[in-house]
């Protein structure tokens, strides 16, 4: 294969500029993996987290944690592991770590958090709940640490399977404003897609992005993500085969590369 071609073939998104929702290491390591692709990312962090209201029984759950008091943790965001690592929280051996799905397990992995077990079919803290039932057939002590508007649905189902569970509220999700320059970017198709990894990320990509392009491909990292995006009102281009950020980059590439509108403006 002629040099340049195979080249071009290694690095699919050339030319290509996307936006990435969330900072950090996790979005260190996104932008990382789309570069060897070719592409430029644009990393803005759409949300945030705020201090939980109660911080006290955070920290005693957290302090509770290192000491090793539970069997499992449970994580159902990638904000929650942005917490976990502010407040450089220890997960001792001895306990086993649940992550929703392929967002919030590569954000422990980025931060140095180990993970041991995410949803096969189903990223949702239903789907968790119903693993980790199938797994612990005898009750398990079990912290869940949550989002102050998350449903408590997996502290119902694992508390009513017989498990001893602790619900924590971890923190409270705060929008970030983009600067006035990736704004203009996004609303002229300078960015070609977009990375929604949540529900949250979809709600703050609707509210700032008003007028998004129909060129821009905007990619939902899967099913359940593609669906609390359409709930909010944001348009989906793709959705990720594969639940990973592998998968949601490969469902990027699948698009050929969209231009602005004035690109080529003389």
């Amino acid at each position: 294969m002629n040099r340049d071609l195979h080249a071009e073939a290694a690095k699919p998104l050339k030319g290509w500029r996307v936006l990435v929702p969330r900072g950090g290491p996790w979005g260190d390591s996104v932008a990382a993996t789309l570069r060897a692709q070719g592409a430029v990312p644009v990393i803005a962090p759409l949300i945030n987290f705020a201090p939980s209201t109660d911080q006290a029984t955070l920290e005693a759950a957290l302090a509770d944690l290192a000491a090793g008091a539970f069997d499992w943790v449970t994580l159902t965001s990638a904000t929650t592991v942005d917490v976990l690592y502010a407040y450089r929280a220890v997960i001792p051996a001895s306990t086993r770590v649940a992550a929703v799905g392929e967002t919030t397990a590569a954000a422990l992995t980025a931060v140095g958090y180990r993970v041991d077990l995410v949803p096969e079919e189903d990223n949702s803290a239903a789907g968790m709940a119903a693993q980790m039932i199938e797994l612990e057939p005898q009750p398990r002590r079990i912290l869940t640490l949550r989002s102050e508007i998350a449903k408590p649905v997996l502290t119902r189902r694992l508390t009513g399977a017989g498990h001893d569970v602790r619900s924590v509220v971890a923190y409270r999700t705060v929008g970030v404003p983009v600067t006035e320059r990736i704004a203009h970017d996004v609303a002229s198709g300078r960015i070609n897609a977009i990375l929604v990894t949540s529900g949250s990320v979809a709600e703050q990509v609707h509210l700032q992005f008003p007028e998004i392009p129909e060129a821009t491909v905007v990619a939902a990292i899967g099913p359940r993500t593609a669906k609390d995006a359409r709930k909010v009102g944001l348009g989906v281009s793709a959705v990720a085969r594969e639940q990973t950020i592998g998968g949601l980059i490969a469902a990027v590439s699948r698009f050929p590369l969209p231009h602005a509108a004035d690109e080529f403006a003389v």
